[in-house]
């Protein structure tokens, strides 16, 4: 038995020496040996897991390639459990795809749509065109992910679905609605497309997709109106979303701050902290499919009353009563207060109630349609003008104060700087946008939904309801240093955009208004991640000037593709509803981002004639636990350290930069060692691309000057940003929402 064991691990080894051979095989062995030496019993899983453990152990900084041989030896024996579930012969490898199809349809675990839909030569035709080599693009950090946390199992949690699978059955499930004549090609290009890694899903989608339950989008956008049934209405509708998977983002500045009158009855409103409570418990106790509990991003503007509080909320220390320590907090900022804290002015703190009973508007709907003048300043300067209007009036620097001591102790809250959101919303004709979601990159138009009626009709107790816009994000990401070196940008964007357009259409939402909302808007997010991957790869340094010059081209490259894809489907299937008056149709949106060499004008012209399909199309999302698996670098954002280890509950896995080697180390500078004001200057560029907003996170180092942080924090809205996403300190611990993580 000990010469099977032994010969076993030789051919093993000869296997990995042959498929590796830059691979240092000496220290592997002498692992492996006296590990063979010391125990002379070994079972062939046993084996298995020390030569996995071996080559696991391997994986560093000096020799990257292990992580290459450790997921190939991790596939073998995925390889091997699907066999057995499954019934057929282990070196096939990839089984009979039909027969997956009838197993986990008849589990109940695949939406039996798909067997519906697809005739059986279909389904083996597309079988055909699984290719089991594309596997070898995987590290092992990225099989493992994919694995265990995506691949469809049986109900007794047996392995049954194999990567290239996954890609196939995303695809039937996204191309299920086109003609017939035509989807086996748009699945045979979407496979193409996920198969080499050039984009991934958002994480609902691949979880989801093809599946009898969860739903497909990453995150939804709700305002809470100022009435008891409204607030519970948004509860309700969060838990909804949270069961199904779904992160949120709320917005509450419409909310009567505490001391406010209800009813004619002064000074008795709580405020909206006992609120968030309510929405904290919910995060807490609704979890999202078991795997993990629910998100919840709250935001509140700078000039509520309640602003004090609400950025206690997440602080370690103080009344506990009154802290909803799994929230995220997010604050939405005009202009007018960023000037106040610039030029060290007092800053007022009205109640949103009292001043729409007083004043009779409301002060979050407006903005300032330009830099320096608009509507919000001048409400706003009118009710600190009306001597009845209470307020509280602090030095607006004591805000920004509250505000960075928070954010350098929990990361949040995140900065919504609205005037600039709105001022580049293309369907401003249509709403107004108050706030963003879990993730910072989503800005779509929002509106309470309100009760109108409640009445009874032959005996039914009927509630009526004015449904407001409640924002949907459906989310896929390109993989910059795979799909811009292979050059394949012209082919990936439009099967990308035809993706994303279908899941509004293949999606089951809960929630009646965001299911409207969705059809209205057709809102999609289409993103990028490997940023500095792809600058490693072409030699450029992060802190230069050909990093933000090739930010610029890049993603004016993207926008232009991305805004011609969706027009040429709205030529096949339609515009969106909202389109006659939006700013796509008038061409300002193209005028104010300066497009004006001859292909972009011929687009606004296109554009202007055919319409789009969507109604908002670009967001860069944070991209963490995707771009792991399509080994690359998360989002927009530098890599903490060259090495690391990537710890989960089941597993501890070292990881490496991506194609690191003697020629990408020196591009690949720790985020903490960057200066923060290049990171700034080339999302600014990339911002001016994106119809939405950009998940882009501050680092600091946790000795930084309050001064220091100021700075970025005022350089961030000087240079035009929306948003900006968490400031993660040295010191901080910071758990990510995954949903938006396409």
């Amino acid at each position: 038995m000990i010469q099977t064991v032994q010969n076993i691990a030789e051919e093993t080894m000869q296997k990995i020496g042959d498929e590796f051979p830059d691979v240092n095989l000496d220290s592997f062995r002498h692992k492996v040996g006296a590990a063979l030496e010391a125990k002379r019993e070994w079972t062939e899983e046993q084996l298995h897991k020390l030569i996995l453990q071996a080559a696991v152990e391997r994986i560093s900084s000096q020799e990257p390639q292990w992580t290459f041989v450790a997921a190939r030896l991790y596939l073998s024996e995925l390889y091997k459990q699907a066999a057995q579930t499954r019934q057929t012969q282990p070196h096939t490898a990839y089984g009979d795809f039909f027969a997956l199809l009838q197993l986990l349809t008849e589990e109940g675990v695949y939406d039996a749509k798909l067997l519906g839909a697809y005739s059986r030569e279909e389904i083996e035709q597309l079988g055909r065109m699984i290719d089991p080599a594309k596997d070898e693009l995987f590290t092992y950090i990225g099989v493992v992910t994919l694995s265990e946390r995506y691949l469809a199992r049986t109900l007794d949690k047996r392995t049954a679905e194999l990567p290239q699978e996954r890609w196939m059955i995303i695809a039937m499930a996204l191309m299920i609605h086109e003609p017939k004549h035509k989807r086996l090609a748009y699945i045979e290009e979407v496979y193409w497309a996920l198969s080499h890694l050039y984009m991934t899903t958002a994480t609902p989608t691949l979880a989801n997709a093809g599946k009898s339950y969860g739903q497909l989008s990453s995150c939804f956008i709700d305002t809470m109106d100022d009435s008891l049934r409204g607030i519970f209405d948004v509860n309700t509708d969060a838990a909804t979303l949270s069961k199904n998977g779904g992160g949120i983002g709320i917005y509450l500045g419409k909310v009567r701050s505490q001391g406010s009158d209800i009813r004619g009855f002064k000074h008795v409103s709580s405020g909206v902290i006992p609120w968030m409570k309510q929405l904290n418990n919910t995060a807490v106790s609704v979890d999202q499919l078991g795997q993990r509990q629910g998100a919840i991003a709250v935001y509140l503007d700078v000039w509520h009353k309640d602003i004090f509080s609400f950025l206690e909320t997440r602080l370690n220390n103080g009344d506990e009563r009154r802290r909803t320590h799994d929230l995220f907090t997010g604050v939405t900022v005009p202009d007018l207060f960023m000037e106040a804290v610039e030029k060290r002015e007092e800053w007022h703190l009205f109640d949103p109630h009292e001043v729409r009973k007083v004043m009779g508007f409301s002060l979050e709907d407006s903005f300032d349609e330009q830099k320096g003048a608009g509507t919000f300043r001048d409400r706003y300067n009118a009710c600190v003008n009306h001597p009845s209007l209470s307020r509280k009036t602090v030095p607006a620097i004591e805000i920004m104060k509250a505000i960075m001591i928070s954010q350098l102790e929990t990361g949040t809250p995140y900065m919504f700087y609205r005037d600039a959101v709105n001022r580049a919303n293309p369907n401003k004709h249509a709403g107004m946008i108050y706030a963003s979601n879990l993730c910072t990159e989503i800005c779509q138009n929002m509106s309470p939904t309100v009760v109108k009626e409640e009445k009874t009709e032959d005996g039914k107790i009927m509630i009526l309801k004015d449904p407001g816009d409640y924002v949907v994000c459906n989310l896929s990401s390109i993989s910059l240093a795979r799909a811009v070196t292979d050059g394949v940008l012209k082919r990936l964007i439009p099967i990308q955009v035809r993706m994303l357009d279908n899941v509004i259409e293949v999606n089951t939402i809960p929630v009646p208004q965001a299911e409207l909302t969705n059809k209205k808007y057709r809102g999609i997010g289409l993103g990028t991640f490997g940023w500095q991957h792809l600058l490693a790869l072409k030699g450029i340094s992060w802190e230069s000037e050909e990093a933000v010059r090739y930010c610029d081209e890049l993603y004016e490259t993207i926008a232009f593709l991305t805004i011609q894809a969706s027009a040429d489907l709205a030529a096949e299937k339609g515009t969106y509803p909202a389109f006659k008056g939006s700013e796509w149709e008038t061409g300002r949106y193209f005028e104010q981002r300066g497009y004006t060499s001859d292909r972009w004008q011929r687009l606004k012209k296109k554009v202007a004639k055919i319409g789009l399909r969507n109604g908002y199309l670009l967001a860069v999302a944070p991209n963490s636990s995707t771009a792991l698996i399509a080994g690359s670098t998360a989002g927009i954002d530098p890599i903490f350290r060259k090495e690391y280890m990537e710890e989960k509950k089941t597993y501890k896995i070292p990881v490496t930069a991506p194609d690191l080697s003697p020629e990408t180390t020196w591009y690949y500078k720790s985020v903490y060692l960057i200066d923060q004001h290049w990171s700034i200057r080339q999302n600014a560029e990339r911002q001016r691309h994106i119809d939405q907003a950009v998940s882009f996170n501050l680092y600091v180092r946790n000795d930084i000057k309050a001064k220091e942080l100021l700075d970025l924090h005022m350089d961030a809205w000087k240079s035009g940003l929306k948003t900006t996403y968490y400031i993660r300190s040295t010191a901080s611990a910071i758990d990510d929402c995954e949903s938006c993580h396409s």
